[in-house]
């Protein structure tokens, strides 16, 4: 692993899995005449966070739509936990334990902590609302994940800086107990204190076994928490690299040359070494 801030050393992974958990096999998509994916190659290992950068256009942001089923790919292979899946909606992402965090967080700002974690699947007895086991199970899911800069579980999201509102996403995210989260931009607009706490978060949830795949445009980002780092260009893998074995200048070439020469010692077999051609997406 690469060297983390001077704050100290962050939750570190468990080793790299024997395979991926997630593989994207030449996943294609277009938009009419736009070719946004042209036979792209991802990986994403347990215990891992895998971050995915590119420049804008680079097909990011439709990787991460296929993989969560709602712009299902054209042509390709979708293959997790060792078999060929079809993701084609929404739910049969959420139902192989995929989830993911938009960089809108989409939460509710009147509602409080307890509320949004629990909307559209509230816990009832007697045919009432059970708040007492809502809010015991917000606690729980909220110490597994170390959020402890909380006051109080009741108080309303609005009230909530950026980096709090971005772990109630993501703790609504793993409710599920989710194997593989998915996290758009989860620093974007956030200060330093703040993307610290949200950075630790990640860590923290590949250190649970997850598999974690980061899309950030801040390098700074992918080389502090990332065992891997992904990069697409124009649609294509331009290079899959073992963060602790490259610097920033080999994923700046990669994302505006595409050349894959320095991608070699990707420990956990990812995509690499695939030329970097296509439409701009």
């Amino acid at each position: 692993m690469p060297p983390r801030d001077s704050a100290g050393p962050l939750p570190s992974a468990p080793p790299a899995a024997a395979e991926p958990l997630l593989a994207c096999r030449s996943v294609s998509k277009s938009f009419g005449a736009v070719q946004a994916l042209d036979g792209a190659d991802f990986d994403a290992a347990a215990g891992q966070v895998t971050a995915l950068v590119g420049d804008n256009g680079a097909g990011k942001s439709t990787l991460i739509k296929g993989i969560a089923g709602t712009q299902p790919f054209d042509s390709g292979e979708i293959i997790f936990d060792g078999r060929a899946r079809r993701i084609h909606d929404p739910r049969a992402a959420t139902a192989m334990g995929i989830a993911v965090v938009y960089q809108d967080l989409a939460l509710a700002d009147n509602l409080d902590v307890v509320a949004n974690l629990f909307l559209g699947r509230e816990l009832t007895r007697r045919a009432a609302l059970d708040e007492i086991a809502m809010e015991e199970r917000c606690r729980e899911l909220l110490d597994g994940l170390a959020v402890t800069t909380l006051r109080s579980v009741r108080v309303p999201v609005a009230t909530l800086s950026g980096g709090q509102r971005q772990a109630i996403a993501v703790a609504r995210a793993v409710m599920g107990d989710p194997r593989l989260v998915i996290l758009d931009e989860p620093t974007a607009a956030l200060g330093v204190s703040q993307t610290k706490q949200v950075l630790e978060l990640v860590r923290r949830l590949a250190a649970q076994g997850r598999a974690v795949i980061l899309i950030t445009h801040n390098l700074d980002d992918a080389f502090a928490v990332a065992d891997r780092i992904a990069v697409l260009r124009l649609g294509r893998n331009a290079g899959t690299f073992a963060a602790a074995d490259t610097t920033k200048r080999d994923i700046v070439h990669a994302m505006t040359a595409g050349e894959t020469a320095a991608a070699s010692g990707d420990a956990a077999g990812g995509a690499g070494g695939i030329p970097a051609t296509g439409a701009d997406s």
